[in-house]
């Protein structure tokens, strides 16, 4: 069979809704189907297990939340400083709660992969690799802190983005405050 790349996007955006809204358990290959509006069948021929398709859906989320290369530019383009650092994260919040579904199908993939060896691979990897682009990009633009400090502010924006799209905790902070309090705190 010919594979199309655009049906096969198609396919793991549609399986992504899918983890967003009905969690691991209800990811099926005919509820993607049903998702998608295609034949049934139609995703089997794509990922041909369960294990194909989530691995498929840890490639594709990432692809989606890539920053956008012209905004980077002009963060990389500025000053250093605290304000640097703070729209720096204002953007990676903007980022992933620009479509809410798509970081809770994340969070979703995130908890699937510890019970898959596979899935934990994808996963890790390219969840490595936008820790490694984050490090990067603080030493190039000359902000403060290494990748400890780094992987500091992540579990924080976890812990947030978390609250923000989940059941929260009702500590009624706004966003903004969070993320400027976290690098006041944490690397400043």
């Amino acid at each position: 069979m010919v594979r199309n790349p655009e049906r096969r996007r198609d396919l793991a955006d549609a399986g992504l809704r899918v983890l967003a809204a009905s969690g691991a358990r209800g990811l099926t290959h005919r509820a993607v189907d049903a998702e998608a509006g295609v034949p049934a069948g139609t995703a089997s021929n794509y990922f041909r297990s369960r294990d194909a398709l989530l691995g498929a859906l840890g490639e594709r989320i990432m692809e989606r939340f890539a920053p956008d290369a012209t905004v980077l530019a002009g963060l990389a383009a500025r000053e250093p400083g605290r304000e640097l650092f703070v729209d720096y994260l204002r953007y990676i919040v903007e980022r992933t709660t620009r479509q809410p579904d798509l970081t809770r199908a994340l969070i979703e993939l995130r908890l699937e992969a510890v019970r898959r060896p596979g899935l934990a691979e994808i996963l890790g990897g390219t969840l490595r690799r936008g820790f490694r682009d984050d490090v990067a990009f603080h030493v190039t633009t000359g902000l403060p802190g290494g990748a400890f400090e780094i992987a500091l502010l992540h579990y924080a924006m976890d812990g947030l983005l978390l609250d923000m799209l989940t059941t929260s905790i009702g500590a009624d902070a706004e966003p903004d405050e969070v993320v400027t309090a976290f690098v006041d705190r944490l690397v400043l």
